[in-house]
């Protein structure tokens, strides 16, 4: 008898280790490392960060670069099926609307609650990886050769001086400058559809990529562009006689997203991508390097590594989940103002 209790004891222990085994097998096994992961994102400079992940998974990449407003009507279109898995970066009102839709799939993992609560959805459906800021960037040359005043805050952008002098991106594709209309409408409260119907006037035309202010600024097009601020805008001062403003009167924000497309090919990949660089300071400090930008501190407190270069004080005071339920309402407005702008 008791050879008997012994055995059952050791068939037991064998029969938990066998299923807990399968069970971490089932686990593993739910990513298919012969499939690549499809993701859109914002740059290509983020092949590097792909490449790594790549390199220390075994799973494939293949990325598109696309805006954030671009993807989202993408995924409306595509209706209950995306073509993609991964969405890499943008801003973070797109990713509430997608949110919103069901577009989205929800991810957990362990060190989620690494990640500031304002800056992530409650529920797990979308997450940040920085801050993007929007300032102004001067030609000087222009500035000069036309006898502008610099302009120090966003009050100054609607003096009639400027007229045709600024480009922004429109704000319904760029999430940049979404924030910036957004947060300067929160801002200002009742008198913020004013203010922008006075600064619309100023604005030669929108451009369709966030990047295109700064391109037409550096390349003498355009005295003044509503752009976002980050280490590459810092290096222009190098190469191009150019000046940077943070506005005085606020600095308008918005997180970049990262999430999961719903019912995609390779969810189950793109979800393990978001746990490796959220589980990792050495990924998170590479994403710094190649975004150039240090608001990944802000996100993940926690990280070693990235030290902020710049105070939070001048930033606006923005609700940001306001930035997903006013989307449609505020672009609807916007693109009625702008379609009546004068000449």
């Amino acid at each position: 008898m008791k050879n008997f209790k012994r055995f059952f004891v050791f068939f037991c222990a064998i029969f938990l280790l066998v299923s807990c085994s399968k069970k971490e097998s089932s686990t593993s096994s739910s990513v298919n490392n012969n499939l690549p992961i499809k993701i859109v994102a914002t740059s290509e400079s983020y092949k590097e960060l792909f490449d790594k992940f790549t390199s220390e998974t075994g799973i494939k990449t293949e990325m598109l670069s696309m805006s954030s407003g671009e993807v989202l009507s993408k995924l409306r279109a595509e209706g209950n099926k995306s073509s993609a898995d991964l969405w890499f970066g943008g801003g973070i009102d797109a990713f509430m609307a997608a949110k919103d839709d069901g577009l989205l799939k929800k991810v957990d993992f362990k060190d989620a609650n690494r990640i500031d609560s304002r800056y992530k959805d409650k529920d797990n459906y979308y997450f940040s990886k920085g801050l993007t800021v929007v300032g102004f960037l001067l030609n000087n040359k222009i500035m000069k050769s036309k006898n502008l005043p610099y302009p120090e805050t966003w009050d100054d952008l609607t003096d009639p001086i400027y007229k045709g002098e600024i480009i922004m991106s429109n704000p319904a594709i760029s999430g940049t400058n979404y924030a910036a209309l957004n947060g300067l409408l929160q801002t200002k409260k009742s008198e913020g559809w004013d203010y922008f119907t006075a600064l619309n006037n100023n604005i030669a035309y929108y451009s369709r990529r966030g990047s295109d202010p700064k391109n037409k600024v550096i390349a003498d097009e355009f005295a003044i562009g509503i752009t976002y601020l980050d280490g590459t805008i810092d290096a222009l001062l190098d190469d191009y006689d150019v000046t940077i403003v943070y506005p005085e009167d606020g600095i308008p924000y918005i997180p970049d997203g990262v999430a999961v497309f719903n019912n995609s090919d390779n969810g189950e990949g793109a979800a393990k991508f978001i746990e490796w660089l959220y589980s990792n300071d050495e990924n998170m400090v590479l994403l710094s390097k190649i975004d150039k930008k240090t608001s990944i501190k802000v996100i993940v407190p926690s990280l070693k590594g990235v030290d902020l270069d710049y105070s939070t004080d001048m930033l606006m005071n923005e609700d940001l989940s306001l930035f997903g339920s006013q989307r449609e309402s505020i672009l609807s407005r916007f693109e009625e103002i702008a379609s009546s702008k004068t000449t």
